[in-house]
């Protein structure tokens, strides 16, 4: 059985790895051996092992900067090894690019999406392999095929539609469905449901399940050990650049995935020190947004309290944040900030102590190109000015260094560009950017979304810091382990609406599914719908 790779529009002298029919199916598809990368300053892989099956998911787990980009970079040909080798099919080879990659059937789905938005889906899927007639692109062809690869990723899209018309995560499907396209032997998926909702998540792991029966070969990073426990065949875990170890399907289990990965026992990461709330700080009444028009929102938040918000994709519970910090407008009801009535901009509630950590950071949080200083000095312009307007840079420079120390961001210096940081570090500076507001109300939209589990707990341990200063954190997350983790209670929201609170003793993922489902029994629910 040789390697099967659509080589439209990749003209090229390489041959791809020889005719694998002397190898048997139980050798491994693909194995590297002794693997070693070194940045200046930094080894980014020491001697890394990994073995691929035929027809297997492998999951490669690790924290944020364990070397798992870095791997997968070389497997796709992007970078380079300083030393080690590649075997493919029992062949030596060197991947010295990306066309080479493709060439040999490694398809690597990056977790930053790599469409041309102002191009149709059928356009992105074949971009650079486009089917021709008489010497034109052949239209109907790529549309008819693209059609296909939508219908086996479950997009209910058209081959006409504008990618940038799209919602995330049907682009992020699009990716999918360009990959499969390729017709390849390995597909590397990093963090494909980052941007997915629970239903468009399951129809990537129906997808996954169809290619490991077609022989198909997954490589699969995700943050979410929930996942990597559903569709994982073996584990590979990465810690500082090495090997920590390898967990067998039989053996796959959270705690122990989180073992290999920190060194950490999972019962340290939720530390509840139960408080006796101060008085309302956040109180709404009423609220009307304009996702939800004919529902209205009343809850109030104490000062020192951790409340989290659950519920199902399209609940409305991002759309909630937004119309309470002033981003979207509210249609009616009214926020109060420790008994006064707030203007509904995000510049007056901002005045008034409002901070909001948005879901997306790349896009909301930070300003990428920006310095880490100059990102955590965002929220203080107003206040960190002389006379005359000019920006106070003596101030920005203390509140940078302090927010670096104080929540230990892995930065070399302040003055470092933010996109080199890692998704962690990054989700820090958001933070920490609010924090030198001293905010009297934190708004935080998933603020564990795509970082590690040491990341995440430096989180969890913030957000009880400055519950015991009396902040009062309101929290949106997808994870019902966060959710139960961390809470004092818990709103579960349902169509726009609060279908219930659950006190901190109350709460449990069933608890929670009844409530988020309304009239689905909990009995019938995944923990996983919960998004």
């Amino acid at each position: 059985m040789s390697i099967v790779v659509q080589q439209s529009g990749l003209n090229s002298n390489v041959p791809a790895v020889a005719d694998d029919a002397m190898v048997s199916e139980t050798d491994p598809l693909l194995e590297v051996s002794n693997v070693t990368k070194r940045f200046p300053g930094v080894i980014a892989l020491q001697d890394v092992d990994l073995r691929l099956g035929h027809g297997e998911v492998l999951a490669v787990i690790g924290e944020n900067g364990a070397g798992k980009s870095t791997l997968m970079k070389i497997l796709a040909g992007v970078q380079q090894p300083d030393s080690g080798q590649l075997c493919l099919a029992g062949e030596s080879v060197k991947i010295d690019s990306c066309r080479k990659a493709l060439q040999l059937g490694v398809v690597l789905i990056h977790q930053e999406l790599n469409l041309a938005d102002n191009l149709s889906v059928s356009a992105n899927i074949f971009l650079g392999r486009e089917p021709r007639r008489f010497g034109l692109i052949d239209d109907a062809k790529m549309a008819m095929e693209s059609q296909e690869y939508l219908n086996m990723v479950g997009l209910a899209a058209r081959p006409t539609d504008l990618v940038s018309r799209m919602p995330i995560g049907q682009q992020q499907m699009v990716e999918i469905a360009k990959a499969l396209s390729i017709d390849a032997r390995i597909i590397i998926m990093d963090e494909p449901t980052s941007s997915l909702s629970s239903r468009e998540s399951e129809a990537l792991f129906k997808v996954i399940r169809d290619l490991k029966q077609r022989g198909v070969s997954i490589i699969y990073i995700s943050h979410r050990l929930g996942e990597v426990r559903k569709l994982a065949d073996r584990v590979v875990v990465l810690r500082d650049g090495r090997n920590s170890g390898e967990i067998s399907r039989e053996e796959i289990s959270h705690d122990r995935m989180v073992q290999l990965m920190v060194g950490r026992d999972l019962a340290q990461f939720y530390h509840r020190t139960p408080h006796t709330p101060g008085e309302v700080v956040l109180d709404v009444e009423n609220l009307v947004t304009t996702s939800w028009p004919n529902h209205q929102v009343s809850f109030r938040v104490r000062g020192g309290e951790i409340v989290g918000v659950a519920g199902l994709v399209g609940a409305g519970r991002s759309e909630l944040l937004h119309a309470i910090f002033g981003i979207d407008a509210r249609l009616g009801g009214t926020v109060r900030i420790a008994g006064k009535t707030v203007v509904a901009t995000p510049h007056g509630m901002i005045n008034h102590g409002v901070a909001l950590v948005p879901e997306d950071r790349k896009k909301h949080g930070v300003v990428l190109e920006m310095s880490v200083q100059n990102n955590i000095g965002l929220a203080g312009l107003g206040r960190n000015q002389h006379w005359g307007g000019l920006l106070n840079q003596r101030q920005e420079q203390l509140d940078s260094t302090s927010m670096i120390d104080r929540l230990q961001i892995k930065t070399p210096s302040k003055n470092q560009i933010v996109r080199h940081l890692s998704g962690g570090n990054q989700q820090k500076v958001v933070i920490g950017k609010w924090l030198t507001m001293s905010p009297k109300v934190l708004l935080l939209d998933e603020p564990t979304r795509g970082i590690d589990i040491g990341a995440k707990q430096e989180i969890y341990r913030l957000m009880e810091e400055l519950a015991e200063q009396g902040v009062a954190v309101l929290f949106v997350s997808s994870e019902l382990e966060e959710i139960i983790g961390m809470s004092d209670r818990s709103l579960v929201m349902h169509e726009g609406q609060i279908a219930g609170e659950l006190q901190r003793d109350e709460l449990s993922e069933v608890a929670i599914m009844q409530l988020a489902t309304a009239q689905v029994s909990a009995a019938n629910a995944s923990p996983s719908d919960v998004q």
